[in-house]
């Protein structure tokens, strides 16, 4: 992706769309998809974002996941990425295999521009993608701060990787704080 990144404020149109993009997934993607949700900061009220859905779906079996969703993501517009691993937070000592993926993107055909990414239900990247936004939903007085970051960060970058570089480091401060609290709270991913 080496398009320059764009974040423009919160759409409270969002919500609908993504449930909407949410629903067909899981009538298309069947039962191999445990779960199908809303994540990113398109699903955190009042953040600012990059005009594109976030979703995840939670799977038992990531290769399973991929026979499988080929056929019909690629006739609903979606590409697979060869992206094939999550980020590893700073400071934690993990083995990256823990953090596969599967990523499929959708971009400038019919329809909403999506990151669909599948994960390994209760994988540390499952569980981290819901986490931080339920923090961020939980604590909106965090929003602006972080919206307006990502705001001057895109406007400091020429394009979404180097974007996505400087960004991890903050997403793993703010899981810092997000793991206390879900500690505190009893908070689960998928309850």
């Amino acid at each position: 992706m080496t398009e320059r990144p764009v974040v423009v404020p919160h759409d409270p149109a969002w919500q609908g769309t993504a449930a909407r993009l949410c629903a067909d997934l899981r009538r298309v993607l069947g039962p191999v998809a445990t779960h199908v949700e809303h994540i990113g900061s398109t699903s955190i009220p009042g953040m600012a974002a990059k005009p594109l859905f976030d979703l995840q779906v939670s799977v038992l079996d990531l290769d399973e996941a991929e026979r499988v969703f080929g056929g019909p993501l690629e006739a609903l517009g979606f590409t697979m990425s060869p992206y094939r691993r999550d980020h590893v937070p700073a400071g934690l000592e993990d083995d990256p295999a823990r953090w596969a993926k599967r990523l499929w993107t959708r971009r400038g055909s019919p329809g909403d521009e999506v990151n669909l990414h599948v994960r390994v239900l209760g994988a540390p990247n499952d569980r981290l993608a819901l986490l931080f936004r339920d923090w961020f939903r939980a604590h909106p007085r965090a929003v602006p701060a972080y919206a307006d970051f990502k705001r001057r960060l895109a406007g400091a970058v020429r394009e979404t990787g180097e974007y996505a570089d400087v960004k991890d480091p903050v997403v793993d401060l703010v899981i810092v704080v997000a793991e206390g609290w879900a500690d505190e709270t009893g908070w689960t991913a998928h309850p």
